[in-house]
């Protein structure tokens, strides 16, 4: 249909409220209208990326019956910005989907219950038990960049079975995976693509742009937000100073295995939560990242499996197993710990110290300058590590001096553990192993 032409339903005419898509909005209006199944949107701060989707999900939700999902990173973010939220002019957003369509409406659950039988809901990436066991036939993704990636793992074979369609509106969040969605979009030939800037939307006067770097205060917040960069760190991130130079130094590339060394692995084990693991192998000095694994809903068993499947693949032999200190706590049900299921895996592992975060921080701040990471196989991991943030003030407009609990935290701490394990003599114990695999040494028998 194209979009000059609104869409009547039940007489009431759509995108209400007097929408009508900008110039640059409408390309990406016509692709989700006509049938397209994936996009990336990356547009500056105030110009109108959640505005645009929520009309255009009001019109589709009257094309197709379907459930259509609003997410954000968080689910009080969620109701703040869009349940909530009202556009400049003081209009609530929620007018997108006029009084006449609606049948119920949920305030609990942030939902529409539409008269045609569709539904629109507003979700957080925060509670991912609610991003499974309904079908949406078409999602939003708002915030991308600062949400779990896994929301899309789970949502993604949703959406190919059904036919669905997807759309990721962000602006950067350094080189996260919000550069990886847009990347792959400018791959594929069947994903529409948008990446434009303040400058090149024209949307704000030069003026008005100059008072927009004023208010922020900062050059890299206005480029990261108005100039839409992905070369700038995260806000707050903890290890910014130590990834860019990783990458200056070109430390993250192909790393190989060498299976004359031991790989050690450092975990953390979540209950509810991802459990993360690192691969790593030490030459002298040098730190080698050789992999990365992290999944959510596993017994341990299953770690045991993906580890033998690593070790078989790659003809390598573990050496340590650095695990969190509470792994000694025993279960109530069973009165055993989790390293003692462990062992009885198969895995001897050992439980790291306990101590303070800061300490267990400025371990991998100086860790990281000596190692090494495998670009493929640690991807994930590194998205991670460059997503760290500290937890914001909103009151006191600053950052607090405690990490953010967010989707990159497992793998932080669990590189956290890694960190604080490596002491000078286990550098010099893999000395010893490497001095000796350079005469035939025989790998243990682990």
């Amino acid at each position: 249909m194209p979009t000059s032409e609104p869409l009547m339903s039940e007489a009431v005419e759509l995108p209400s409220m007097g929408y009508m898509p900008r110039w640059y909005q409408t390309p990406l209006w016509s692709y989700i209208q006509n049938g397209g199944r994936r996009a990336c949107v990356v547009w500056p701060r105030r110009h109108g990326k959640d505005i645009t989707m929520i009309n255009l999900a009001a019109v589709m939700s009257q094309m197709r019956v379907g459930v259509y999902w609003h997410v954000f990173p968080y689910l009080n973010q969620a109701r703040r910005a869009i349940w909530n939220g009202r556009t400049k002019e003081g209009v609530p957003f929620m007018d997108a989907f006029p009084e006449p369509l609606i049948k119920n409406k949920s305030n609990h659950e942030m939902s529409l219950y539409l008269k045609n039988d569709s539904v629109y809901q507003i979700m957080g990436a925060d509670d991912p038990n609610r991003l499974v066991g309904s079908n949406p036939v078409g999602v939003i993704f708002s915030e991308w960049a600062l949400m779990d990636p896994n929301a899309w793992k789970l949502i993604s074979p949703i959406l190919a079975e059904n036919d669905g369609w997807a759309v990721f509106i962000f602006t950067p969040r350094g080189e996260n995976h919000g550069l990886d969605t847009l990347n792959e979009a400018k791959r594929n030939k069947n994903w529409f693509w948008s990446h434009e800037t303040a400058v090149s939307l024209k949307v704000l006067s030069p003026g008005r742009l100059q008072e927009a770097r004023d208010e922020l205060g900062d050059e890299a917040l206005f480029q990261q937000e108005m100039m839409t960069s992905f070369e700038t760190p995260v806000q707050g991130a903890y290890y910014a100073k130590q990834m860019r130079r990783l990458s200056k130094d070109k430390r993250i590339t192909e790393v190989p295995i060498d299976t004359r060394l031991p790989v050690h692995t450092a975990w953390d084990l979540g209950m509810n939560d991802e459990t993360t693991i690192w691969f790593f192998q030490q030459y002298r000095a040098e730190v080698r990242i050789v992999d990365y694994y992290a999944s959510s809903g596993e017994s341990l068993a299953h770690y045991a499996q993906v580890l033998k499947r690593k070790s078989d693949e790659a003809g390598f032999t573990y050496g340590d197993t650095h695990l969190p200190h509470d792994v000694v706590v025993r279960e109530m049900g069973t009165g055993k710990t989790r390293l003692d299921t462990l062992r009885d895996l198969g895995i001897r592992g050992r439980a790291g110290p306990k101590l303070p975060i800061e300490d267990g921080i400025e371990a991998v701040r100086n860790l990281l300058p000596r190692c090494w990471f495998d670009r493929t196989k640690t991807h994930e991991g590194l998205n991670a590590l460059r997503s760290y943030t500290k937890e914001w003030d909103t009151e006191k407009a600053t950052y607090k001096n405690r990490p953010l609990h967010n989707w990159a935290s497992h793998a932080a701490d669990s590189f956290r553990y890694l960190a604080i394990a490596i002491k000078d003599k286990t550098i010099d114990k893999s000395n010893r192993q490497a001095d000796k695999a350079e005469n035939d040494w025989d790998p243990f028998d682990y």
